[in-house]
């Protein structure tokens, strides 16, 4: 059963460390369980998410590893902390 996210980020258009910012921000304000699914084309920002935020603080959900035909991936991480 997939659980619907709280927070959907749509980064397909974004650079980088823009997209980081931005995820880093709203990560710092969401309540704890709640779930964030970020969707991307930054193979960038994919890579670097986990570095930037504590890994205390999340538990992944889901990472969708397979990119459709247009290069974008999701990722799904619920709040802990």
């Amino acid at each position: 059963m997939i659980v619907k996210a709280d927070v959907i980020m749509d980064l397909r258009n974004f650079v980088s460390w823009f997209s980081l910012l931005k995820i880093t921000q709203v990560f710092e304000g969401m309540q704890s369980r709640e779930i964030l699914e970020i969707r991307g084309a930054d193979p960038d920002t994919k890579r670097d998410l986990f570095k930037i935020l504590p890994e205390s603080t999340y538990e992944i959900l889901a990472i969708d590893d397979h990119e459709d035909d247009d290069g974008f991936y999701q990722v799904r991480i619920q709040k802990v902390n």
